[in-house]
């Protein structure tokens, strides 16, 4: 009965793991057909491979699609940097001070419940406005403020964790707040801070709608840059099939080397007592 039940548990996990692995497997074969065996009807299971379409993204298909993939790692690391050397201080002033920890936290985190559209037509006026369209530095700017939410809100929840009598000690022994914060803090929040980072670094790899609207080809990233394949005299699948591959690598083995980082990460705070 026990045997009978884990074979139905890895059954179903397994069903549910190729479920949601199904549309990458789906673009990846894809990727690797001819034109003709993408448009055949039923769908070809069954083909010879090619790489034609992963050499039309590179150097066929006239766009400066390695310059799509500098444009998404620069914004995503730079995003990534920024929010976290935003957020740890302003969440260890909410805990230990009570800097707006009432009112400022509820208001910042309940602005991630707002749909992201809300802040595209201000956010393309403003930037028309001071000259930030289409530049790397403008989608810093609104990915660092989309993310500040969830950052904080995950700092803030570190630092509750963290025993205060460790920081009473550090300042009896004569340090100031920037040395307890530099020196024992963040130390200590090392797995939550990595984890904060890799999720804030996913979250702006994989942003569509700010970096659509606030971008041309001089900073657009690699998700804006799949859509060029849909084109005037048609849609050219495998191109973009081949594209959409090539965009999801990259955070795909970021995640795979830094899981584990991740997850201690998110394990604090989890268990309060």
């Amino acid at each position: 009965m026990k045997m009978a039940k884990q074979i139905g548990f890895w059954l179903l996990l397994s069903f549910i793991l190729l479920l949601f692995l199904f549309p990458l497997l789906l673009d990846f074969l894809t990727s690797l057909k001819t034109e003709g065996d993408v448009a055949s009807f039923p769908p070809k299971w069954v083909f010879s491979p090619t790489l034609e379409h992963y050499h039309n993204v590179f150097s066929g298909a006239g766009y400066p699609f390695a310059q799509f993939f500098l444009n998404s790692f620069f914004i995503a690391a730079g995003t990534s940097a920024i929010t976290v050397i935003v957020c740890m201080p302003a969440a260890y002033a909410m805990v230990r001070y009570g800097v707006g920890l009432r009112k400022f936290f509820s208001f910042i985190v309940s602005l991630k419940l707002l749909p992201p559209i809300v802040f595209a037509i201000p956010y393309f006026a403003m930037y028309q406005f001071i000259g930030l369209l289409d530049t790397k530095l403008g989608l810093i700017w609104v990915a660092v403020i989309m993310n500040v939410p969830l950052t904080l809100m995950l700092m803030v929840g570190f630092i509750q964790e963290l025993p205060v009598e460790i920081e009473e000690a550090a300042l009896i022994d004569g340090c100031s707040p920037g040395s307890i914060l530099l020196r024992i803090v963040f130390p200590l929040l090392a797995p939550g801070i990595a984890a904060a980072a890799i999720l804030t670094f996913i979250f702006t790899w994989n942003e569509f709608l700010f970096v659509r609207i606030l971008s041309d080809m001089n900073a657009m990233t690699t998700t804006v840059g799949s859509t060029l394949f849909i084109q005037a005299y048609g849609i050219r699948w495998g191109d973009i099939a081949a594209a959409i591959a090539l965009s999801v690598l990259p955070p795909l083995l970021f995640t795979f080397f830094v899981q584990r980082y991740l997850v201690k990460g998110l394990s604090m705070g989890a268990v309060k007592g």
